[in-house]
């Protein structure tokens, strides 16, 4: 049998998803500790998924055993990390995910350590190591593996604040960012209309993102916005690549198993509010 190059291990196919102006559906990976749920995000219709690095305590052992299984399930892994950290960043992308999103970037400068933090020299800064999971432990000339790598790799820039909000037209034109990935909850406290997504200020603001998605060529990413199933809608329509996150596996476990009590206790409401058979 032939050996695959590094650069087809390596592929990503949400890059190639979103550089066609398609459509990527996430879930957010909290609660949940082993590999099984890449498996059940593949299996509900899931295009990719992410690990928070940044709101849960999951640690970076259980993050890299969830990347690797949904990967092998045919999903796209990424993190979220708490910070741009290049140690952390590093480790995590030594441990499986495809991708990584960013928080707090608030200025282009932000952006482009997000970027180098990911990417190996001369690209970036990102440190060399060997036998990684992506390349399926597999051993390939350095040059290639690195340029594999650095070409599979997503990278996502949240914009969650009002200076971020502010910079936002230079943090879409930083060369090898992939996507600006709305923090919409955090956005709307930022601006002072939390919750509140009727506010012309709030919607002016995501507006403005979409725009400088679409003249820079960049993806946009909705997260927080589940609840908001009409402003979604809005915000996903038009060109260029979309990704969007549906939730947390908690939310998702805790609404099913909501539905699921509210009609067991349902069934003999009815017989409760007949009158007792003589």
């Amino acid at each position: 049998m032939q050996t695959p190059s590094a650069r087809e291990l390596a592929r990503n196919p949400l890059l190639r998803r979103l550089a066609d102006g398609g459509l990527a559906a996430s879930l957010i990976v909290r609660l949940c500790d082993g590999p099984e749920i890449g498996r059940i995000a593949a299996t509900a219709g899931f295009d990719a998924l992410y690990v928070d690095l940044e709101h849960s305590p999951l640690p970076l052992l259980s993050a890299s055993r969830i990347c690797n299984a949904a990967r092998d399930a045919g999903l796209t892994p990424l993190a979220r990390v708490p910070a741009i950290d290049a140690a952390l960043i590093g480790r995590v992308l030594d441990g499986g995910a495809m991708g990584i999103i960013v928080p707090q970037v608030e200025s282009a400068e932000d952006a482009a350590r997000a970027v180098a933090c990911c990417r190996y020299p001369p690209r970036g800064a990102r440190s060399v190591a060997g036998g990684l999971p992506a390349l399926h432990y597999r051993d390939y000339p350095q040059g290639e593996a690195q340029q594999a790598l650095d070409d599979g790799v997503l990278v996502a820039a949240m914009i969650e604040s009002a200076a971020a909000l502010d910079a936002v037209e230079s943090i879409a034109a930083v060369e090898g960012l992939h996507m600006l990935f709305i923090g919409a909850h955090d956005l709307a406290a930022a601006l002072g209309v939390p919750g509140q997504w009727e506010r012309p200020l709030l919607r002016d603001a995501l507006a403005r993102i979409r725009q400088a998605c679409q003249d820079a060529g960049k993806a946009l990413g909705l997260g927080g916005l589940a609840g908001q199933p009409e402003l979604l809608r809005e915000l996903a329509a038009g060109p260029g690549g979309c990704f969007v996150s549906m939730g947390t596996d908690l939310a998702c476990l805790l609404g099913a198993a909501t539905r699921r009590a509210a009609f067991a206790h349902a069934l003999r409401q009815d017989e409760a509010s007949c009158p007792p058979r003589a």
